[in-house]
């Protein structure tokens, strides 16, 4: 009998080890300024939500990119990777665990300039990661200048 409770319990323990969430690493991801092309009223231009490990390890845990942009613009997808979502003006990307020490990871996000926008406008978005294994929260967002030509 003690055999086959044994028996039973192994495949409950191994999906409970499944399961599990792995360890937070000792990961540092950074959210790198890259300012987008300046766009012209009515106009496209894309965010390029740019996130390096310093590591010294890999992200363990999966992260997600948060890129919010100002009012008179807004996000149109296709976005990459295809885990973005948007919801009004902000885009969320998942990325998965596992990115390397000195690699980085970017969200693409297409950002169209509302018709009415005045030529020579700079407003600010902004930029961040989000993930449970950085230990540097100092560099976890950016800003990014829209500018309207």
């Amino acid at each position: 009998m003690h055999r086959l409770l044994s028996l039973l319990a192994a495949p409950a323990l191994a999906l409970g080890a499944l399961g599990a969430a792995a360890a937070p690493s000792d990961s540092d991801l950074e959210v790198v300024r890259l300012d987008p092309d300046p766009v012209a009223p009515g106009g496209t231009t894309t965010v390029h939500a740019f996130v390096a490990n310093r590591g010294p390890q890999a992200a363990a845990s999966p992260f997600t990119v948060v890129i919010d942009l100002p009012p008179g613009f807004s996000p149109e997808g296709p976005y990459f990777p295809s885990s973005c979502t948007a919801a009004g003006r902000t885009v969320s990307c998942t990325f998965p665990a596992g990115l390397p020490p000195l690699r980085s990871a970017t969200a693409l996000v297409p950002v169209r300039a509302d018709a009415h926008l005045p030529h020579g406008l700079r407003t600010l978005g902004q930029v961040r990661v989000v993930s449970a294994d950085d230990h540097d929260p100092a560099n976890d967002r950016t800003p990014f200048v829209l500018t309207v030509s």
